[in-house]
């Protein structure tokens, strides 16, 4: 595994750019635009800042246990949490979210060499050290700002920076949020910006796994995979937004397409 990918620095250093990112969209914001729908069809622009401090005050929580070898608050305690905000109101729900989401990047930040190789967390079937807990946090964070950023700029894609994190785990991910139907699929999936090749296989489960270029390898060309598979190629953060739920048509950019759905894949993956 590369240093990005094991290394907390560049997950941490990315976390604290989207909340930088967040924080420059969120702050011009009046009211009317804070309680207007965003991507998220149930939630307003202000509820998913909610959903992002809420967040932060729990990952605060893990952040706890991972150091103290205490097993991670469960359900019980997220219910306090979730309901004091949403008492708020829009604007303090903005307010508040972009404040307790400083003070989690922050503490992020001060970990130091010794914090950051103890922590440690045993959760939802998962061994979580820093790295993996920052992932978590940044693959929530960056998402939900692209839920606020695309209601103001319909053009706007989640970061580039994040993007070249999470494209190398993003089948973890999929492996979470694939809803199998049933139906075996096999299909080359080729990214651009960064160039990456995947297996995405369907049918009883969902998986997204590394693979081989083939003979064009380091291309994104469609004649790079095996001529007899179907392949999808797209940005690698529309495959990320696709792995997500937020690939609908109107966000779609141009992708190639060789005997592949999208719909059908849209279907698959539902987003959480």
């Amino acid at each position: 595994m590369s240093e990005s990918e094991t290394s907390p620095g560049p997950w941490i250093a990315a976390l604290r750019r989207s909340h930088d990112n967040l924080q420059a969209l969120v702050e011009p914001l009046g009211d009317d635009q804070l309680q207007q729908r965003s991507y998220c069809s149930d939630w307003s622009v202000a509820q998913v800042l909610s959903h992002l401090g809420s967040g932060a005050q729990i990952f605060g929580l893990f952040l706890d246990a991972g150091l103290s070898g205490q097993e991670p608050p469960g359900r019980e305690a997220f219910q306090p949490i979730w309901e004091a905000w949403n008492t708020r109101t829009p604007q303090t729900q903005a307010t508040d979210a972009l404040l307790t989401d400083e003070l989690l990047t922050r503490r992020f930040e001060s970990l130091d060499t010794e914090q950051r190789a103890r922590l440690r967390l045993q959760m939802w079937g998962m061994d979580l050290d820093t790295t993996g807990l920052a992932r978590m946090r940044l693959s929530e964070h960056v998402v939900h700002t692209w839920d606020v950023a695309v209601v103001l700029d319909p053009s706007a894609t989640v970061a580039a920076d994040a993007v070249d994190l999470l494209v190398d785990t993003i089948g973890l991910t999929a492996a979470r949020s694939g809803k199998p139907d049933g139906k075996p699929r096999l299909v080359h999936v080729t990214t651009t910006d960064p160039v990456r090749h995947f297996t995405l296989e369907t049918g009883e489960a969902v998986t997204l796994s590394p693979a081989d270029a083939g003979e064009e390898a380091g291309t994104a060309s469609l004649a790079s995979a095996d001529p007899g598979m179907p392949e999808l190629r797209l940005p690698a953060e529309a495959l990320i937004r696709l792995v997500y739920g937020r690939l609908d048509p109107a966000h779609t950019p141009s992708a190639g397409a060789r005997e592949v759905d999208l719909d059908n894949l849209r279907g698959i993956f539902q987003g959480f």
